[in-house]
This record gives C-alpha cells, structure tokens and sequence, in this order.
C-alpha cells in the first residue's frame, strides 16, 4: 500500500475543502479507511495529527481573508467551520498570538503562525536572497481592478498581458527591464473582494517615446527578500502564492508596508506580435529586518 500516495491525495482533497464539514469520520469515508488507521497513517507519514493540521489550514486561510478582504469576523469564522466568533477568537490567538482583530489592524504582516500546505512530492521551495534597493525614480500608469481572493489566479495572468500591451505599445524596443508594482487592500464597495492597485513603470532615463498618461512614480527603497522565476506565464502566479504560503512562513518573515515588485528581465529587446509563453523576473517583497 502507498501509504505517501494515500496521503497526497488527501491532502490536496483537504486543501479545496477546508471551508466543508471536516470531521474525522467524514474525512475517513472519504478516504476510504477507519478514522483510526486513517489518523495514524496520517501521523506516520506527515508527522502531524490530522485534526490539528485541518485546524491550523483553516485558521491560516482565515488570517489570509482577514488581511485581505473587509469581510465581517463572524463570516471568516463560520466560513471556516467555527461555530462562534468566540470559538474562533480564541483559537486564532493560539496560533498567531493575537485576536483577529488585532491581526486585521496590524500596519505590518508578520508570517508568524501561518501552517504552510503539506506538501510530499519533491518540492524544493525557490531560493531567498536579502537585499536592500535605493529609492528609485520610474514613470508608470496605475490601473486598478477588484476580485474575489479566489479569482487571484485567474486574473493576474490576463491582467498583466492586457496591462503590459497597452503599456508598452508607443514603445519601439522593450526595454532591459519591466518593473510590475502592485499592492492590495480591502475593497471599499464588497466586503468580499480585494482592491488591487497594478503599476507598470520603466525606469525614467529609459524612456525614449512619450507614454500617455504616465506619471512620475518613486518607488521606495528599504529592505525587501527576492525570489527569482524563469518559466511559464500560466505558472507565475502559483509561484507568487507559494512565496506567500510556504516561503514567507518557513523563513518567519514580517511583510512591511509597501507595494510587492517585479522585475520583468525579457530575453530580447525586440517587440514581437505573439507575447512569449516563458519569462524570467525577480519578485520582491517588503519585509523588516
């Protein structure tokens, strides 16, 4: 029997369903075992109890909501199976040392409690650099669009496509490097969404051609860690989730105030009609030290 094959599969079965009932029976006839081989195949394989790591997803994807969207505490309570706001409250300080309330207020974000998803294939987690960027002088256009924190995925992909098009359309040659700032807050219309704000910005000294309705843009220095992607469009923004879900957490970092960048390095200057289906870019994220 393979025992890790079991386990993978459950959890990723787990992962799309930790806002449903998630008892140990029910995840046992699923499963299809006897919650007591099920709970002890989990604990021989993961190291972890089975119920406990179900807790500690939820309560990591209700810090998440928490940050990110206006929604009402109880709603992100109930949502994630807690059958009060007072169950909830005091869970969540067990593991993130706060009260929600506290942790939705707080200026900074600190990965300090977040359960990263188990993971059993052979994953090996893109490498951190520190450094520290002077303050820079660009020149961009924000736009800004709102989405669900489930719609994240499927629309920064055609978000920055239809962005970096128009962007880049006065331009004769693409220049060495592409900056992408972005941040996000609670939307101000639906308690449900977020507000993300999109800069596309080049460095001011390289700009040749007019760019309508640019703006100077300074883009602040201070401490940040970077993460470098090359491959696929279609994969760049699981890696993003997964510097947020597993990295950040895993190196106990604190997210400071200040907009996420990317570094767009394109592997050749002149502009063809068919966008390229990989990139390379450097992702950077504010963080104390």
């Amino acid at each position: 029997m393979d025992q890790a094959g079991i386990i993978r599969d459950l959890l990723s079965w787990l992962e799309n369903n930790l806002d449903k009932p998630l008892s140990i029976d029910n995840v046992a006839a699923r499963a299809g075992y006897s919650k007591w081989h099920l709970q002890r195949m989990f604990k021989e394989v993961t190291g972890q109890a089975i119920g406990a790591y179900i807790r500690g997803r939820r309560l990591s994807k209700s810090a998440v909501a928490l940050r990110l969207t206006a929604r009402p505490i109880l709603d992100i309570a109930l949502q994630y199976r807690f059958d009060s706001q007072q169950t909830f409250t005091r869970a969540f300080k067990r593991q993130f040392t706060l009260t929600p309330a506290f942790y939705r207020r707080s200026a900074d974000w600190s990965a300090f409690g977040i359960c990263p998803p188990l993971r059993l294939d052979d994953f090996t987690p893109p490498q951190a650099k520190f450094i520290t960027l002077p303050e820079m002088h660009l020149t961009g256009i924000t736009r800004s669009y709102n989405c669900t924190l489930e719609e994240i995925s499927d629309s920064r992909h055609e978000m920055r496509l239809q962005f970096w098009t128009k962007f880049l359309s006065h331009s004769v040659k693409i220049p060495k490097t592409l900056y992408g700032l972005h941040d996000a807050q609670p939307s101000s219309e639906k308690d449900d969404e977020q507000e993300i704000f999109y800069t596309t910005a080049l460095l001011t000294e390289s700009i040749t051609t007019e760019v309508p309705d640019a703006y100077p843009v300074i883009l602040e220095g201070g401490d940040y860690v970077q993460f470098d992607y090359h491959g696929p469009f279609s994969g760049f923004q699981d890696f993003i989730l997964t510097l947020y879900g597993i990295c950040m957490p895993r190196l106990n970092l604190t997210r400071r105030k200040g907009q996420d960048i990317e570094c767009f390095i394109p592997e050749k200057d002149e502009k063809d009609e068919v966008p390229p289906t990989e990139f390379r870019c450097e992702y950077l994220i504010p963080i104390q030290r």
